[in-house]
């Protein structure tokens, strides 16, 4: 076991004197010690009643004869932070959340990992943890949050921003945003859409890491409890078998992946994680890998923002194994991978039939036959943007328009709301990238304020930051290279035509190379937003979005 090497033997007395001031008896510290990464905190719905998962994670553990041993992790918010300078950190934060990890796992010598995340960047940062330490772990978010209702409508996150930009508009009254405030969130997980936080909790079941349904299995679930037994009971056959991440974290298990989120059009995040997480495991994911998974991928499940189901529903037809089973149809899904149940991805699957076709569209009837998410390049983003082509208005995804230019999220926001955003605009955001921002925030505001106005079939946005899970309609993200890194969007002013062709996945600008030169050779690079702290180190550090947004060693 790894943890001998500090416990024991004559020279492990001074670990164990330790280990007994806290109360543990000789036969707990002989035992595998495994670590119980609880991102339990007052701040986050999704993570409010993760003490819970964590004692029957720890119980899971004690039944298999191992020794639980808990420790923190900081988690963010993302829709706290929006809107405003706090947005600047949650991306920033998952490579605090994997450090942190890395700097305990290492520090105690730990034999195994449970990793209990459940929001945005808590549950890529865990999973680049355990691809970099590379012992036994088993990832256990704590599921998602049941859709919210109201006057007989369906209601989630999502609901309440895009409320806020109708008030704004003067189509609602402040009583009738309150009420939807109220109920669209109605209690503990993470919210309820295909978001980012829900993407990637299915997508850690897809590669392996977590247990089946550990994406859909509800938060305040009886179901949710014994999955956190089970990943206690699991992570210790990990340990005795001496399987590590990287086994299961293959090539093959990240196409996989990428598979799954393009058939369920999952958040456009999931381009920035998943290469962040390969990259951990030795694994280069380029993002044309994205585009020709996506070619050849059904779109068969259209939950929100980009249909009207939620997680909820997807669990009742089956869960994601059941949207594997039928992908499996076609050919689709690598099957002979191993994963943290001890068996492969094939078996995990093969007795999983879909349950509802009205929430997973058979293979031969899909929505679209091409996945949900969309790669762009052209003179505009030489290195690719991403967006989210299942939630975009069939109207736009061929459009052009005049660019509206605006150096910050904020700047942005204030015009639509003083609605001085035309009919046929491409709103242009720039210096919000990875290192302009820094730290690429989200633009949900925005993107859910034009929605809410209406105009989401009108008006199209292009950014060098990213989108939340939440976001719909002619929103199109990671623009790279970003501004602050010499990319072309930092060149643009107003009124420059903007040329989107989403199905031909192209994204350009009508400037001759003459007028980008002169452009170019009169360009001032601005001032750094932020010149202390973790930011201003990350901005230093932190690659373009097009690589996954890591950090450089």
């Amino acid at each position: 076991m790894n943890s001998d090497k500090i416990k024991s033997g004559p020279s492990g007395a001074s670990v164990r004197t330790l280990f007994y001031g806290m109360g543990y008896i000789r036969e707990e510290i002989d035992r595998p010690l495994i670590g119980i990464v609880n991102s339990q905190n007052e701040i986050v719905p999704g993570h409010m009643h993760l003490d819970r998962i964590a004692d029957a994670a720890k119980k899971g553990v004690s039944l298999a004869g191992g020794t639980p041993v808990e420790f923190p992790s900081i988690g963010i918010c993302d829709g706290i932070a929006m809107g405003h300078d706090g947005m600047k950190y949650p991306l920033a934060s998952r490579e605090l959340v994997a450090d942190s990890i890395e700097a305990m796992a290492k520090g105690h010598a730990f034999d195994g990992l449970v990793l209990i995340p459940n929001c945005d960047k808590i549950v890529p940062g865990m999973l680049m943890a355990a691809a970099r330490l590379n012992i036994p772990a088993v990832v256990v978010s704590g599921g998602a949050m049941r859709a919210g209702y109201s006057n007989g409508a369906v209601l989630d996150f999502n609901s309440i921003m895009e409320k806020i930009g109708s008030f704004k508009n003067g189509d609602c009254t402040e009583e009738e945003l309150e009420e939807v405030a109220l109920n669209a969130c109605p209690g503990c997980g993470s919210c309820s859409g295909l978001f980012t936080a829900n993407s990637m909790n299915c997508l850690t079941e897809v590669l392996g890491i977590g247990l089946p349904y550990n994406g859909t299995a509800l938060a305040d679930s009886g179901e949710r409890i014994r999955l956190a037994k089970m990943a206690g009971v699991k992570v210790m056959e990990m340990v005795e078998r001496n399987i590590r991440p990287r086994d299961i974290l293959t090539e093959n298990a990240f196409r996989n992946a990428i598979t799954v989120d393009m058939a369920m059009a999952g958040s456009t995040n999931t381009v920035l994680h998943l290469p962040a997480i390969a990259h951990e495991a030795g694994i280069k994911l380029e993002l044309e890998l994205f585009d020709q998974i996506s070619e050849k991928t059904p779109y068969i499940a259209k939950l929100s923002p980009s249909g009207h189901h939620h997680i909820e529903d997807l669990h009742r037809a089956g869960g994601i194994p059941a949207l594997m089973n039928e992908l499996s149809k076609k050919k689709l899904i690598i099957e002979d991978g191993i994963t943290v149940t001890g068996f492969t991805t094939g078996e995990n699957i093969s007795a999983a039939p879909v349950r509802d076709y009205s929430v997973i569209m058979p293979i031969d009837k899909p929505y679209r036959n091409r996945g949900g998410l969309a790669i762009l390049r052209g003179n505009l983003a030489l290195d690719g943007a991403v967006v989210k082509e299942s939630a975009v208005a069939e109207e736009m995804l061929v459009h052009s328009g005049p660019a509206v230019v605006f150096n910050s999220e904020e700047e942005a926001s204030e015009a639509i709301w003083a609605k001085k955003i035309k009919k046929g605009d491409v709103i242009v955001i720039r210096y919000e990238g990875p290192k302009g921002g820094p730290g690429m925030r989200e633009m949900l505001s925005p993107t859910s304020s034009i929605a809410g106005m209406g105009m989401d079939k009108d008006v199209a946005l292009i950014t060098d930051g990213r989108f939340s899970g939440a976001s719909r309609g002619a929103s199109i993200g990671h623009v790279s290279p970003e501004a602050m890194s010499g990319g072309l969007i930092g060149l643009l002013k107003d009124g420059d035509m903007i040329h989107i062709d989403i199905p031909g996945r192209k994204l350009s600008v009508e400037l001759s190379d003459e007028e980008i030169a002169a452009r170019k050779a009169a360009y001032v690079k601005p001032e750094p937003k932020v010149t202390s702290g973790y930011l201003a180190r990350y901005a230093k550090l932190v690659t373009s979005a097009n690589t996954g947004a890591v950090m450089e060693v």
